[in-house]
């Protein structure tokens, strides 16, 4: 069996102590679709807040890859304006674009 595409979903956030921060977390994983990807990534994102909210251990590495490394309150996810795609790495030759000296 092959292993499915690694997803990259990006979802903005803001800070609720301060609106005008706003930023991207990012979430990388296996999955067949864009649709499993961001379910994935919101599942493991509940599972790490709700870790960090009862005083426990966030747990690294889902054997499909997603996984949360922290937890940052005060900040807000928005679910409905994420967005998910191939992840393309920032470091490989297939991204590099030609430069003038």
């Amino acid at each position: 069996m092959t292993q499915p595409p690694y997803y990259e979903v990006d979802v903005p956030i803001r800070s609720t102590e301060t609106p005008t921060l706003r930023g991207v977390h990012v979430f990388t994983g296996w999955a067949d679709n864009r649709d499993a990807a961001v379910k994935a990534a919101h599942e493991v994102y509940d599972a790490a807040r709700a870790a960090a909210e009862a005083g426990r251990e966030i747990a690294h590495g889902r054997p499909d890859g997603w996984s949360a490394c922290g937890y940052r309150p005060g900040w807000e996810l928005d679910w409905s304006a994420a967005k998910a795609g191939p992840w393309r790495s920032p470091y490989s030759w297939l991204n590099s674009k030609p430069f003038e000296m």
